[in-house]
């Protein structure tokens, strides 16, 4: 049976998921992230790239460059950057593996101390992300987590092209 407009814009509105589940779920990703890192050897981390794609060290700046303005911009409405940014549009790495895997871990932090601060509402609040991306705050984080997964596959790619095996991809805890 369907549902007329009507009908839709009169039911009260829902979590799907709980927003701390949602937090464990992206999160979970977040660590997985984290293990693949840690797997890449140094050099190949900064430079291995296959088609034409960036390094893995490229893609990791880019899921730190939208995770941490992004709760700031959920929490407050405020979507600037203090990123600075490279050529390619997101900050340059740090020079080694391990300030790469400590940003990442600040971040994390950051994450976590900032989350239980969201108001229910702001998940469904329609906001222009970066100033350039029109969507709910629910939606902008699910993007957040697509876009982590779609660069951890190129990392997986890579860790395979290099003959290593990379972490199974379920290992989220």
């Amino acid at each position: 049976m369907e549902t007329n407009i009507m009908e839709k814009e009169t039911e009260q509105s829902f979590a799907v998921i709980p927003s701390d589940a949602l937090l464990a779920h992206w999160q979970g990703h977040r660590l997985l992230t984290r293990k693949l890192i840690e797997a890449f050897p140094e050099s190949e981390f900064y430079s291995f790239s296959i088609g034409g794609m960036r390094p893995f060290a490229g893609l990791v700046m880019e899921m730190l460059d939208l995770a941490r303005p992004s709760m700031k911009g959920i929490l407050t409405g405020d979507w600037s950057s203090d990123n600075e940014f490279g050529t390619n549009g997101h900050s340059p790495a740090p020079a080694t593996k391990q300030e790469v895997l400590t940003l990442w871990d600040s971040t994390t932090e950051t994450i976590n101390a900032l989350w239980p601060q969201i108001q229910p509402h702001h998940f469904e609040k329609v906001d222009m992300a970066f100033g350039l991306y029109k969507n709910t705050n629910y939606a902008t984080l699910l993007y957040l987590i697509d876009n982590e997964i779609h660069h951890r596959g190129q990392g997986y790619v890579y860790l395979r092209a290099l003959g290593i095996e990379p972490p199974f991809f379920w290992d989220r805890y």
